[in-house]
């Protein structure tokens, strides 16, 4: 059964557009006759040819995201049909995307829940479950905005950047456990931490803007 935008599902028995040939679930190409096939409908991991799992090499992930990135390139279909550039195209959007997402901590976290059936938001359950994490962040940048030096808010993001890296290994051994509602309200608080180095660094900015024109 193909989707509505004409790829098709990872279960869907392939077959190529082109030369009617068989075409594996993850397949960018016919084997048979080259042609580029529409992007199956696949989780993240499986477009990238990953376990399904929250620790992901990130040299192993830029080396499989750049290799098929490199058979996707529009110069390789500069001379094909209208029809293959379009479906280059839209494997480049599909691949751009899995890459996208997991290589980032916060994003791989919240979409491997996803995948599980369990929605991450920092507005939902996991933070009215859980009121310490709301009064430790709010506690955390009520000290932000309290501090009026640039060294003082650069203290501030450093210990922030601590708690992610904390974050991302509590995250990682929840999820290596099984323990989906640890790792869920984990990557809530993860979210709050990512949140606050940003401000960190964008007040860091522009006390340091104000310490330049005034000198």
């Amino acid at each position: 059964m193909a989707a509505l935008d004409g790829s098709l599902t990872a279960s869907t028995p392939g077959v190529c557009w082109s030369c009617g040939g068989p075409v594996d679930a993850a397949s960018t190409f016919c084997a048979t006759c080259r042609a580029v096939q529409p992007p199956r409908v696949l989780d993240h991991f499986a477009r990238l040819g990953l376990p399904v799992d929250f620790s992901v090499d990130p040299v192993e992930l830029d080396r499989r995201y750049f290799a098929l990135q490199r058979q996707l390139h529009p110069d390789r279909f500069a001379t094909r049909t209208s029809r293959e550039r379009a479906i280059s195209q839209s494997q480049a959007v599909a691949l751009n995307e899995a890459y996208e997402t997991l290589k980032d901590p916060l994003e791989r976290a919240t979409y491997l829940l996803k995948l599980k059936g369990i929605d991450a938001n920092p507005d939902g359950c996991h933070t009215v479950k859980d009121p310490t994490l709301l009064m430790e962040q709010m506690e955390r940048r009520e000290a932000l905005v309290a501090a009026s030096t640039a060294a003082a808010v650069d203290t501030l993001a450093r210990e922030a950047a601590s708690h992610v890296t904390e974050s991302e290994a509590a995250i990682a051994a929840a999820f290596a456990a099984g323990q989906l509602e640890k790792a869920g309200a984990e990557t809530t608080r993860l979210k709050y931490l990512v949140k606050l180095v940003e401000e960190a660094r964008a007040r860091k900015a522009r006390l340091a803007a104000g310490t330049s024109s005034a000198a």
